[in-house]
């Protein structure tokens, strides 16, 4: 299934990278997200870019009981962003990597930071695929409600963090 976001941000690509590979701010994402549970971050530099590790532990309730079958009473997120050096217009484009431990349910594809008048625009454009027969497509649709709000949590923390 598609997964396709974008979000206006009232602050410049590079402000936006700032905050996005900020140590601090991903172990706020993560705790915010993690509801109480274990997390970790590691945030370290590439070639021009920074790479971007989160792994967090949640609780399964709410899943479908056969998504619940594959991971139990928790589930492991890891997500992994691979940030490119900027473009000439301070653009930056990132490779995302998201996974469930010991769950068929990925989602791979790109994350974009552009410029968009003064401030910027982010664009996620990621596949979501639950690798069970005949019921994937039903674990996909239960996935992509809470994707989603994770994303609409991180994105109102990045709008409070650019206020700072």
């Amino acid at each position: 299934m598609r997964l396709t976001r974008r979000e206006q941000l009232d602050a410049t690509p590079e402000e936006v990278y700032a905050v996005i590979t900020d140590p601090g701010f991903q172990e706020e994402k993560c705790a915010a997200t993690s509801e109480g549970g274990a997390h970790e971050v590691r945030v370290t530099e590439t070639g021009g870019g920074h790479a971007v590790h989160t792994s967090r532990q949640l609780p399964a309730t709410g899943l479908p009981d056969v998504a619940r079958s594959f991971v139990g009473d928790t589930l492991t997120v890891v997500e992994d962003y691979a940030w490119g050096a900027p473009a000439a217009d301070g653009s930056r484009q990132a490779s995302v990597d998201m996974h469930v431990k010991g769950a068929p349910l990925t989602m791979k594809g790109t994350l974009r930071l552009e410029p968009a008048g003064a401030g910027s625009v982010q664009v996620l454009d990621a596949e979501l695929k639950a690798n069970v027969p005949f019921l994937g497509g039903s674990i996909e649709k239960s996935a992509a409600g809470p994707i989603n709000a994770a994303i609409e949590l991180e994105i109102g923390m990045i709008r409070e963090r650019l206020t700072r």
